[in-house]
């Protein structure tokens, strides 16, 4: 019976130990979770952006011709495409109305040459009668005048012949400069108005590329920036140039304004009317460019996760955006060349954590 009590309380410790060592095994803490993540150091850049817009190809400088008088077109001797030469006779009024005015006006004029021989005799005989004391003051003074009206009515004849003339020659249109006709206003047999325009030049003197740019693009690039323009279906066809005139005002629709980028040594191919590329590179300043996988929020704002390189732990901070796109963002305060921040498993972390750094044999 000794031996049977002995066996039992022996029995008996051995389960009270087994379920003391048990419960120590399960009141034991888990090792914590080092999470490994990707980072970047962080580091000024100095590059600037390059952005690229689609315009088109215009002349320099392209003119309206217009007569300066109406009346019916006779003849419209270029077509669009053809090249004209400065004094080329582009096209005809009908002169008919302004040959029977001029001749009118050289009638007019002969007449008026008659008249002052006229009076210039009448002077001239009273005046030496009146030297001789043969005639009166009053009929000298009545010559006198007589002779300086015929003299008035001789220069507006004169006058009005040479404006007969000159609506003579406003029923042909000539170019004043080497260029292309790029379009016509009026066809034969049509009646015009004085202005109205008839055909358009292009003159060669020049081209340009034609861009609509946005006002925050217009901002950030460089004063006298080299624009490198290139054909949209045929990028190895290049030329460069500069601004030469940014419009006052923006589009109404688009709110972007109009560029005209002065080309120099323009290629053949390089045709009125062709789209084209241009690209430029925005004025860069040191500043700090983190993947966008990086940022993630914390309080509301934008915020990053930032290593301590000896603790291996990581905590947040808030930063202050200057800009972003898709894949890169711009942080104007908040980060510090050196400093490591995590791009990749942002999602998984919080303050204090211990991490691994991917690609460390720490």
């Amino acid at each position: 019976m000794r031996r049977v009590r002995a066996f039992g309380a022996l029995f008996g410790l051995l389960m009270a130990a087994t379920m003391l060592a048990g419960c120590r095994e399960e009141t034991k803490e888990p090792a914590p979770l080092i999470r490994p993540v990707r980072t970047i150091t962080v580091e000024h850049s100095k590059l600037g952006d390059s952005v690229s817009l689609t315009g088109h190809v215009e002349a320099e400088n392209q003119v309206s011709f217009a007569f300066r008088l109406g009346g019916r077109v006779i003849e419209r001797l270029v077509n669009v495409g053809d090249q004209v030469e400065p004094g080329q006779i582009l096209a005809k009024l009908d002169p008919q109305n302004e040959i029977s005015a001029l001749r009118t006006a050289q009638a007019n004029l002969v007449a008026a040459e008659g008249q002052l021989v006229k009076t210039r005799n009448a002077f001239g005989r009273q005046e030496t009668l009146l030297r001789q004391g043969f005639t009166t003051r009053a009929q000298f003074d009545a010559a006198q005048q007589a002779m300086r009206a015929s003299q008035s009515q001789v220069d507006s004849s004169q006058a009005q012949l040479d404006n007969a003339e000159d609506r003579v020659g406003f029923t042909e249109l000539h170019a004043d400069a080497a260029g292309s006709v790029t379009a016509v206003g009026a066809e034969p047999g049509e009646v015009v108005q004085a202005g109205q325009m008839v055909l358009q030049v292009a003159r060669q003197d020049g081209r340009d590329a034609i861009f609509d740019v946005p006002a925050q693009l217009l901002r950030q690039a460089p004063e006298a920036a080299i624009i490198e323009v290139t054909l949209t279906d045929d990028p190895a066809v290049k030329a460069t140039g500069r601004v030469r005139e940014v419009a006052p005002q923006a589009d109404p629709t688009t709110r972007t304004f109009r560029v005209r980028v002065g080309l120099s040594d323009t290629p053949e191919a390089m045709r009125l009317g062709s789209t084209v590329t241009g690209r430029v590179t925005l004025a860069s300043s040191p500043e700090i460019a983190i993947p966008a996988t990086a940022l993630t929020n914390f309080n509301r704002q934008p915020a990053v996760w930032i290593v301590d390189q000896d603790k291996k732990t990581v905590s947040t901070r808030n930063v202050e955006v200057l800009r972003f796109d898709p894949a890169t963002v711009i942080i104007a305060q908040g980060l510090n060349p050196g400093e490591v921040v995590v791009t990749a498993g942002v999602q998984a972390l919080h303050d204090g954590q211990e991490v691994r750094l991917l690609g460390s044999t720490q």
